[in-house]
């Protein structure tokens, strides 16, 4: 086939540090090209690709000032596309609602996966103007609050099976020494249960998360005290290189999320090495956690102190060989070509 997957502008494909869904759709271009498919990639000038690369911009948006109110990129991008749609035999957007008005009155088939929450107000009345639009959900959950738009499928996300592997030993290590926080330091991916998790079981915890400019006040009133006591070490953000270690070093990844996490990458990273999740029963988390198998889904600190206390009984072997059963960037590219072979189809 012939692909065109056109990513945000945010972050490079893939990004230097912490990000997602430039992330998904690295893995996702590299995998489609390896099945031998033709694939084209609009992403930002700094991104590396086996695929086709048409750089909208130089640089990653994060590194380019003022980029938020500006969307002057995005409508190059459209445009790019646009003269380029008849080249395709189908579109692959992840940039949300932007492609719509455009790309629902030309012929080339298109989807777009949606990457972010829908509880939000202004969702049904922006969505709702494009009722043909076919979308991807990458959870079940995530379709929740809005059960009514045209979703072609649900897609879970995949990762390399050799991105992230167990260190040497730690596949058969009960005596891991810290638990670990991944990801982004704010209030809805739980930093502050984290570390109330970890001085409730006295065990230290290691934090690799970014700090945003949006997330800097709560940082500084309410995460940074907290990062004083005992046993709580910041590393701040850290790339693939540095993950194995991280997370196959780890007791446990925590997870108590407090908000409808729409996938969570961080939750099949650790399975990659080994290490259990301990995650809190919000959005994907059902869907992507196997109880008593890859970790335990709890409601509060209490739940997890219980929860730990079980850990010995996952091994650490069986969790990396459920990751390379479900949770491949194969599996994810294979599903996704099933779905672009329908939407050829239709057309």
């Amino acid at each position: 086939m012939r692909i065109a997957q056109i990513a945000p502008l945010f972050e490079s494909v893939p990004p230097r540090l912490y990000g997602g869904t430039e992330r998904v759709v690295h893995w996702l271009t590299e995998s489609l090209v390896a099945a031998g498919h033709d694939v084209t990639l609009f992403a930002s000038g700094d991104s590396r690709t086996s695929a086709t690369l048409v750089p909208v911009r130089d640089a990653a948006a994060r590194f380019v000032r003022n980029f938020e109110v500006n969307n002057a990129p995005y409508a190059r991008m459209i445009e790019l596309v646009r003269r380029q749609a008849d080249a395709f035999d189908v579109l692959h957007f992840h940039i949300d609602f932007h492609p719509f008005s455009v790309f629902t009155r030309q012929p080339t088939p298109f989807v777009t996966t949606l990457h972010g929450r829908l509880d939000q107000e202004w969702v049904p009345s922006v969505y709702g103007l494009f009722p043909t639009a076919p979308l991807v959900s990458i959870s079940d959950s995530q379709r929740a609050p809005a059960p009514t738009l045209p979703f072609a499928a649900t897609i879970l996300h995949g990762m390399p099976a050799d991105l992230l592997a167990p260190t040497p030993g730690s596949l058969t290590s009960n005596d891991q020494g810290y638990f670990a926080f991944l990801g982004r330091i704010s209030p809805e991916k739980g930093i502050v249960d984290a570390i109330r998790i970890a001085r409730a079981c006295n065990m230290p915890l290691k934090i690799a998360a970014k700090i945003g400019e949006e997330d800097l006040p709560f940082h500084e009133e309410i995460v940074a005290p907290l990062m004083a006591e005992p046993g709580i070490e910041f590393i701040g953000e850290i790339d693939d290189s540095h993950k194995p270690a991280f997370l196959s070093g780890a007791k446990a990844l925590l997870f108590p999320i407090a908000w409808p996490e729409p996938f969570g990458l961080v939750m099949i990273e650790a399975m990659a090495c080994g290490c259990p999740v301990i995650a809190y029963n919000r959005g994907s988390v059902p869907e992507v956690i196997e109880p008593g198998r890859t970790g335990f889904i709890v409601s509060n600190v209490e739940e997890s102190v219980a929860a730990i206390a079980q850990l010995p009984n996952l091994p650490r072997a069986s969790i990396r060989a459920r990751f390379e059963e479900r949770w491949t960037a194969k599996r994810m590219a294979d599903d996704y070509v099933k779905l672009y072979q329908t939407l050829m189809d239709r057309k």
